[in-house]
């Protein structure tokens, strides 16, 4: 398997002068997805924690409900990249097989497998109500998060997804070059570990696109909150699910975009 982290040789431009040497850079390859022996997508992604991502992205994708209902999965490096090899319970491939012939044309990274506009805007899981949060946890939460960045703090180029609680903390980190691919990452760790999703919180270090809220819906977390900012779809979407929506969050303070019935805050919203 490729290590995540590819040292290469560069040049450095300065006022002062050009110098050279080393950068560390995360690596990318090209991960195929498969199930009952046909391919269903391919994903560039890095090349770590790729049981989680199998297992993660078939959750996403409504391709299986459960991690039992994987009856074998293999990582199977190959000559250009990686196949994530699985086999699916007969009624998982029934309905996978089913979805295929509906399916028509090459689909796009965060909607593989989608042949519809109606399908890629379904509407997001209701999320259970889940825990109360205060502002205060929402910002030690995102404090802990870069600390624990191991691939981005070497590589500077990549997202993270991590799951927050109050009792524990940090409990699951992914990363990945894609933003899309370390939150079904995530996905994957907490299904494979049995988490109890409905305590804590997703952290993002990315912008909150539709599928990372329909994403988060399926994983069951009552709270997102994000370094970066949100699209007007994604605002309706957790609007819809019931996920409290918090971004643009900094060392200062943060946004509340959605259902902040969950929140404890400390001063009253202007």
């Amino acid at each position: 398997m490729q290590d995540p982290v590819h040292i290469v040789r560069r040049q450095i431009w300065r006022e002062a002068g050009v110098e050279a040497g080393d950068r560390a850079i995360p690596e990318e390859t090209a991960v195929a997805l498969t199930y009952n022996g046909g391919s269903y997508a391919v994903m560039m992604a890095t090349p770590q924690d790729l049981e989680d991502f199998a297992i993660g992205f078939s959750l996403t994708e409504g391709i299986i409900t459960s991690p039992a209902d994987i009856d074998s999965l293999e990582v199977l490096p190959q000559d250009d990249g990686v196949e994530l090899r699985m086999w699916l319970r007969q009624s998982e491939a029934e309905r996978l097989a089913d979805r295929r012939r509906h399916i028509a044309g090459p689909t796009g990274c965060g909607l593989c497998g989608i042949d519809s506009i109606a399908e890629a805007m379904r509407p997001a899981a209701i999320v259970a109500p889940g825990s109360s949060f205060t502002a205060n946890q929402i910002m030690v939460a995102m404090a802990a998060l870069s600390p624990l960045q191991a691939l981005n703090s070497a590589t500077r180029a990549v997202h993270a997804a991590a799951f927050w609680t109050p009792a524990a903390g940090i409990v699951a980190l992914r990363e990945d070059v894609g933003r899309h691919n370390a939150l079904d990452k995530l996905a994957g760790a907490l299904a494979r570990t049995d988490t109890d999703v409905t305590s804590g919180m997703v952290l993002l270090t990315s912008r909150v696109s539709v599928e990372m809220v329909q994403k988060t819906a399926v994983i069951g977390a009552p709270l997102i909150a994000s370094v970066s900012a949100p699209t007007a779809l994604a605002v309706r979407m957790a609007t819809a699910a019931g996920i409290t929506l918090v971004a643009i969050a900094r060392h200062d303070g943060f946004e509340i975009f959605a259902n902040n019935h969950r929140l404890n805050l400390s001063r009253e919203l202007a």
